[in-house]
């Protein structure tokens, strides 16, 4: 089972994602440190300036848990700390292999492109993968969806093809595990949601 999460990180990482350069991009700030671009915008004939602001999601504080329930919030913050840079990173390789596609326009420069990425993520995230729990391997899968806005299913059929997904997908449920399970950030997983809003905050 530790296998299949190593291979399945190396599947999403060097997949090339075809239109998620804007949705993966709105990540990060384009212009760095706390300065804002000022916009003239004429309104009413009267000329403003004007500035976009990120959109903000306001969440209620979780009520005190009980001592149990406490231990098992405290469980799901450790695994969150432990795979939440995993998808960052998914994130991360998606954008940089999708630039980096872009100025190849053969088939097998591209092939050889992505080879070579396969060999470097084995190389430097193949052990890690192997060392996760089946627990935090369900948990990755759900933060995948959340950063690449697609699902680890979706993702191997794109672009490995059909066969390789029902494999995948036929694997992961032998364990309890779903390769189509969706991040709902205001649903099932709100708490989630909240941690790593805590988490990116510096907060936890």
């Amino acid at each position: 089972m530790k296998l299949f999460f190593s291979i399945l990180l190396s599947l999403v990482v060097f997949t090339y994602v075809t239109g998620q350069t804007d949705t993966l991009g709105s990540k990060n700030d384009s212009i760095p440190g706390k300065f804002f671009l000022l916009q003239k915008v004429k309104r009413d004939g009267v000329t403003l300036p004007e500035v976009e602001i990120k959109e903000v999601t306001v969440l209620a504080r979780p009520s005190v848990p009980r001592r149990s329930s406490l231990r098992q919030y405290d469980r799901l913050v450790a695994n969150i700390k432990r795979v939440y840079p995993y998808a960052v990173i998914v994130r991360n390789r998606l954008e940089q292999v999708n630039n980096d596609l872009k100025s190849l326009k053969d088939d097998r420069e591209r092939r050889k492109y992505i080879r070579g990425v396969e060999k470097d993520v084995f190389g430097e995230y193949e052990d890690d993968m192997r060392n996760m729990t089946i627990t935090q391997g369900r948990l990755l899968i759900k933060l995948i969806d959340r950063e690449t806005l697609n699902t680890s299913y979706e993702l191997i059929r794109e672009y490995r093809g059909g066969l390789s997904a029902v494999f995948w997908q036929g694997i992961a449920r032998l364990f309890g595990t779903n390769l189509k399970d969706e991040y709902d950030a205001y649903g099932d997983d709100l708490l989630i949601e909240m941690i790593i809003s805590e988490i990116d905050a510096g907060r936890l």
